[in-house]
């Protein structure tokens, strides 16, 4: 696959927040996260090319296989903000914009087929399942799993 990938181990430090702007985009880093500690063996209990890594590769018309062969080749983060840009379907600021603001928003309290493993989910993490994100409990779940790396 050419170079060598390294990243976080992921088996004893999480992945950047889903928050986390790269190159303008949320989950982007969380996902490049994922990806390099997969290519590298070190993904613990996470996946890559998951739901939350799926609302980017959909939102923008992404192939996870795609996107990891290109990780694969040893692309940074900045590398990997344009190989986004450039791949898919094309977005504008404003468009993207608007997508961060509604992930930001985004709960699965209101999925009936996720509903109740959010609730008891969030439950357990002390968070209260109709007012909090996607995005909190994401981060919330992973300072419960790596309490001292955060």
């Amino acid at each position: 696959m050419g170079a060598k990938v390294t990243g976080k181990d992921l088996s004893k430090e999480s992945p950047r927040s889903p928050k986390t702007l790269v190159g303008g985009y949320v989950i982007l880093g969380r996902t490049l996260d994922k990806c390099r500690a997969l290519l590298a063996g070190t993904i613990g209990e996470y996946h890559f090319d998951c739901p939350l890594d799926n609302m980017l590769f959909g939102w923008k018309r992404i192939v996870g296989d795609n996107f990891k062969a290109e990780v694969a080749k040893g692309a940074s983060d900045e590398e990997m903000v344009q190989w986004v840009d450039s791949h898919g379907r094309p977005k504008t600021d404003d468009e993207r914009k608007a997508w961060i603001e509604e992930l930001k928003k985004a709960s699965l309290y209101n999925d009936p087929a996720k509903r109740d493993v959010f609730i008891a989910e969030t439950k357990k993490l002390g968070l209260d399942p109709a007012t909090t994100t996607l995005f909190d409990w994401l981060d919330a779940d992973d300072k419960a799993s790596y309490p001292k790396a955060g």
